[in-house]
């Protein structure tokens, strides 16, 4: 073991994995992984950029009757990108859990609530763009509560990409699992805040674009919706706004880079980033042209904008991926050795229990195995790990069996240092056992 590797499992609490084979091969997983991602995240950042597109717009409406319609005409498509979003959510979701499946769920427990609370935040924001779409007319007479229904959407929106990217960034800091209390204690991590920045920017321009070709349809019947506005104004004002939320991201691009720690930093990573960015600068070029060049060729360069830019989000979520990679691979390396230790503990405790005479030790040491496979993930003997040791815990409840099984069956939190002990579900003869078993340590 190097000496990085001791000085990170000396600070770090290092569970043992599931030593079970992938379903795939780890390169297939990954590919599956990064593309399946990009698919998802396509339709997340139509879903937020467009409620906020269609709340700006049906303000707008208020003086001007076309921007309403505008606004109309794109809330019927958000409900539509919602479903799309959840749908490909499924991909990335199963193959993160797979290849990383230690640091998503150690995230997802120290984040707790808010972690759990996207289900309802999701529930009620897709019910509130539904009651939106649907109530149009219904409430034309009364616009401030049809606008109430997608602010609050909007709002809830921008505030689940916050919990998402904080437990998605948390997965990467394991020497920061002992001294996290929580969502807000993770939301200070480094680089939470420049890349929910970048992603809004990125929302905006791909909404941008969707716009320019949504009213840009040969088929869609224009000038049967509009009085005042014509279909160039509108392309214009969506290139104009693609354009500027990509200028936005430039500039956040290196703000993004400087808060990662340097870690997860590689050759590799940084080339691909910079590769992503070198196909975004003609795209930027060619969308300047449509904007101040003349009105019948604005969409001249809209296919190679398109292409380059889906260049540019595939080297982008690849970048990620390499960072995560490269940030994680210690911490990996120590889980691996940590499991492999304790298989091998495992098949020496077996042969050991199947030699004759051993048959009794085995029914008598059911606590231990409780312990090992319950308990021993957060607390050792002798040592602090993510919880206290066994021998602080038998000076605790020395002669007192009742009280360590009560605080087994519904744990709390007492030590700032340490995150709350989740429930474990034992029987009561599993408490008995176990509790029995550590008191035994002391003597």
């Amino acid at each position: 073991m190097t000496l990085y590797n001791i000085l990170l499992a000396a600070q770090v609490p290092v569970p043992r994995d599931l030593p079970l084979p992938l379903p795939l091969p780890h390169g297939v997983l990954v590919v599956l992984l990064v593309l399946s991602f990009l698919a998802h995240i396509l339709f997340i950042n139509l879903m937020v950029g467009g409620s906020i597109l269609t709340l700006w717009s049906e303000i707008k409406g208020l003086k001007d009757k076309d921007y309403d319609v505008f606004s109309q005409e794109l809330a019927s498509t958000i409900t539509v990108n919602k479903s799309m979003a959840v749908v490909l959510g499924v991909a990335p979701l199963l193959s993160i859990n797979t290849l990383y499946t230690v640091y998503f769920y150690s995230a997802n427990a120290l984040t707790g609530l808010f972690w759990i609370a996207i289900i309802p935040l999701t529930t009620i924001a897709f019910l509130l763009t539904y009651a939106h779409k649907y109530s149009w007319n219904i409430l034309s007479s009364n616009k401030a509560l049809h606008i109430s229904m997608m602010a609050i959407s909007v709002a809830i929106f921008l505030f689940i990409p916050f919990i998402f990217l904080t437990n998605i960034n948390l997965m990467l800091f394991p020497e920061k699992w002992n001294t996290i209390e929580g969502f807000l204690d993770a939301l200070l991590l480094p680089n939470v805040f420049p890349r929910y920045l970048h992603f809004i920017f990125a929302s905006l321009a791909i909404t941008g674009l969707f716009v320019f070709w949504y009213f840009g349809r040969k088929k869609y019947e224009f000038e049967q919706h509009f009085t005042t506005l014509t279909r160039y104004e509108i392309r214009k004002k969506a290139y104009s706004l693609t354009l500027m939320a990509s200028v936005v991201q430039f500039l956040i691009g290196p703000v993004v880079l400087l808060t990662l720690p340097t870690k997860g930093m590689s050759w590799q990573m940084v080339l691909t980033i910079l590769i992503g960015a070198a196909f975004s600068i003609p795209a930027l070029y060619w969308i300047w042209k449509g904007v101040t060049g003349p009105a019948e060729n604005i969409a001249t360069n809209f296919k190679k904008v398109a292409s380059v830019l889906t260049i540019t989000v595939i080297c982008m979520g690849s970048g990620r991926h390499l960072y995560r990679a490269t940030a994680l691979a210690p911490h990996q390396k120590l889980v691996a050795e940590a499991t492999k230790v304790y298989q091998a503990e495992v098949k020496k405790a077996t042969a050991e229990a199947n030699l004759p005479g051993n048959k009794k030790a085995v029914s008598d040491d059911a606590g231990q195995t409780i312990f090992e496979t319950k308990c021993s993930a957060c607390h050792a003997m002798d040592m602090k790990v993510v919880g206290p040791p066994v021998t602080e815990m038998v000076e605790i409840y020395k002669g007192n069996q009742v009280a360590l099984q009560d605080w087994i069956r519904a744990p709390g939190k007492k030590r700032a240092d340490a995150p709350q002990m989740p429930a474990l579900g034992l029987s009561e003869q599993e408490l008995k056992e176990v509790s029995e078993y550590i008191l035994k340590q002391g003597k």
